[in-house]
This record gives C-alpha cells, structure tokens and sequence, in this order.
C-alpha cells in the first residue's frame, strides 16, 4: 500500500503522525513525500481551536477534490478534529472513506482496512509505540513525554480532545531518546501539554527535573529543549539544571496566557500575577541567559481596558524573546463559551495589534543588545538555521554568512538584526 500523510497542528499532534506512519513502513507499506498516486490519503487533524478548525476542513475538501479527481484512491481523517465532532464530520463530508479517533492510531494498519466511521475511547495509558519515524530534520526530534492535560483551563478544548494527563513511564522515554540520538536528532524537544506537570500520575509528585537528568547520562544526546511548562510548575530545582549544563537550551516555553489576576482567574489559570513574576525573576536571576518563549490571548471575557494595560506594561518589563499572540476565541464545550461580558471583535483586534506593536518595540530592544554578541547556534540548512533562543517549526530562523554543515551545533556573531530576522557569522 502507498501513503501520503497531510500532519496539522501542533507537534504534539505531529509525534502521533511519526508513531503511525513508521508502523506502517514497517509492514512494508510506502510513504508517498506527494498525495498523487496514493491508495490513502491521511489526514491527522487538529481540533483546537476555530481557525485550526478551518485549516482541518480545507485540508479535507483538498484531498476530496484529489480523490474526485483520480489522483488518490482514499481519503482517511483522524486527530483531534475526530475526538472534537465525531459523526459530524462524515454527514459533512460523506465521500471521506474513512474517520478514525485517535485510539485507531495505534493499530494503524488494521484501522485503514475499515471504512466508514471507526471510534474508539482515548487509552488509560499513554500508547509506547514500537516504531517511530522523524517527519522533522533529521537533527531535531519531539520526545512527547505525556498526553492529555488536567488543568481545566476555561478557554481550552485540550482536555475533552486529549483526555487526562498520562506520562510515559520514565524507562521508556530514556530507551526512545537514545534511539532518537542514534539516529542523528542533535536537539531533542520535550513536549506535553504540559511538560511540567510530568510523571505526576505515575509517581505521585511532578518529575521532570529528575527525567532531565537521567536523559543527561546518557552522552549521546546533545541537547534537551522545554517545551510548553506551566509557569507555578517551573522550580528553582529545574532552573538550576538548566543554569548547570550546556546540554540543556537556556530556553523554556511557558505559555503564560495574561498576568491580569481577574483575567487569570476567569481562564481558570491555577496561578496569579504575582507568582507569574517570581518564576520568571527566579529563571533570569538563575539563567543569566534564560530566552522565555510565551503566548498571551486577549480579549478574554470581561477583560477591562485597565487588565489589558497591565498586560502591555508587563509585556515591555520582562523581555519576551519569542511571543505569540491570539484574540480570544470563544469555542463551543469550554467553561468561557457562556461567560458574560464577550469582548466585541474590534476591541480584541485593536488589542492584539497594540499587544503586536508593544513585542516589536521589545525586539528592537533585545536586537540593539544582541549586535556583536556570540550565541549558540544549529544549522537546519548550509545557510539557514537558528539561535538556542528559537525552537524548530515555531520560532523563528536566521541566516548564516557561510556554508554551515545541516545539523551542526556552533558558536556565531550577531552581525544584523532586524526584528526578527537575524543574521550570524559562524565561528571557527
């Protein structure tokens, strides 16, 4: 059987891709780079929210259209999109062969000789896949140490898509990152919904300072990168490994939402402004060179002129180096879907572009510091890549002066920096 894979979302949605697809080449089935001439076209779904929605629903129709057109023989869809809408999505589109719920990725080769609609209840544990391919760079891969969230956040569709949180039994993400190191990843990605919370259903308390350093016994593996921390999980404990070793990117993710405490508490966030401030002051006084990634929504219900310039004002105080901005939305089965006081679409856009306008000011700060200045560097391209202060597929790139071997991990000189283009001169 030939197949063509069309992965949307997040990378946490993009591992399951890789664990399904290296099941099927190892039956001996073959990965079309191109969906012409496919006996199946998959389509992993994401669900999240209305413009991921969207995106999933183009995507369907496309690969229709290849269907009514010859050039693929099947159309399969699965994902979040499934766990979210469940039957709606065949009376929407009921020449798709087949829709599956994520369960049926874990047998995947006997789920594609279905048809029609094929669910099944999200697993207990979290699935340990035999196999598992790279659909990033060859020197870079995701290690998801757990599925599902419990925070309940009032906006978020993560908990009803994914389930409860699940870890991955310590013994088993160590044996999947040395088999990532063996095969080339020079940068392992740590993700979960939330990687801070990890291994608290198995062992009773949160364990990823102690993951972190079991990964670094074993040599292979170059560096570790944090991904999506929930900020009262970040400890003093974890921000001194990250401060101890080289090893480990002096970055972390930590999605913070707003700083408001109304604006907090309405998100059902498990943390106010204050101690938001005291782990970020705790990570720069500990990581001299901490880069914070973080993403804010505005607009939330109720969310008062005086909230939102709390929020611009912290914005411009702590320095984020990569940031991503959303307008609320208001999303069917969440707590905030029913909230009073919807903030009207103008106001949130007007909002977010202020919010955009208040980062590009910060940028041009953080550029004016880093000219002349040596960072840590990996080459994704001879001439393209990124700083340790960017995650693959998220943030963003810069151009080398020089040929760089793909994959190599080196120092370079800030020469140019325009927003968020950069340029670096590798190093001897």
């Amino acid at each position: 059987m030939k197949f063509s894979l069309i992965s949307l979302g997040c990378p946490k949605n993009l591992t399951n891709s890789e664990e399904f697809s290296a099941q099927l080449i190892a039956k001996g089935h073959e990965l079309l780079l191109s969906p012409q001439g496919a006996d199946v076209l998959i389509i992993n779904t994401c669900g999240f929210i209305a413009s991921a929605v969207e995106e999933a629903e183009n995507a369907i129709r496309e690969a229709l259209e290849l269907k009514k057109q010859g050039l693929v023989k099947r159309v399969a869809v699965t994902g979040c999109l499934v766990e979210r809408y469940k039957e709606k999505i065949l009376k929407d589109f009921p020449e798709t062969d087949l829709v599956f719920s994520i369960a049926g990725q874990e047998h995947i080769e006997d789920t594609l000789a279905h048809s029609g609609l094929l669910l099944a209840p999200l697993p207990q544990t979290l699935y340990l896949p035999e196999y598992k391919m790279s659909l990033t760079a060859p020197h870079t891969a995701y290690l998801k140490v757990a599925d599902g969230c419990n925070n309940r956040c009032a906006y978020c569709t993560i908990p009803f898509l994914r389930g409860p949180y699940r870890s991955k039994p310590m013994e088993d993400i160590l044996r999947e990152a040395d088999l990532m190191a063996r095969h080339g990843a020079k940068e392992i990605s740590l993700i979960a919904q939330d990687t801070t919370s990890y291994g608290q259903d198995l062992y009773g308390t949160p364990r990823l300072t102690q993951l972190m350093e079991k990964l670094l016994q074993n040599r292979r593996i170059k560096r570790l990168r944090i991904m999506y921390g929930y900020p009262h999980r970040v400890t003093a404990q974890l921000a001194d490994l990250i401060a101890s070793t080289p090893r480990i990117f002096h970055y972390i993710d930590i999605p913070l939402q707003h700083i408001a405490d109304p604006v907090l508490k309405r998100m059902n966030r498990h943390c106010g402004g204050a101690q938001i401030r005291q782990t970020l002051d705790m990570l720069k006084k500990k990581v001299k060179d901490i880069s914070l990634r973080t993403n804010f929504i505005v607009g939330f219900p109720g969310e008062t002129e005086a909230d939102f310039k709390e929020l611009l004002q912290f914005v411009n105080d702590y320095e984020f180096d990569n940031m991503g901005v959303f307008e609320f939305f208001r999303e069917e089965g969440t707590t905030a879907y029913n909230l009073p006081d919807q903030t009207p679409p103008e106001v949130k856009q007007e909002r977010l572009l202020r919010l955009e306008e208040a980062q590009s000011r910060v940028i041009d700060r953080i550029n004016k510091r880093l000219l002349g200045t040596t960072l840590e560097a990996i080459a994704d391209g001879e001439t393209f890549g990124r700083t340790y202060k960017d995650a693959p597929d998220i943030d963003g790139q810069v151009t080398f002066t020089g040929p760089v071997t793909p994959g190599r991990i080196f120092k370079a000189k800030v020469v140019k920096a325009n927003g968020y283009k950069r340029t670096l001169q590798p190093l001897k």
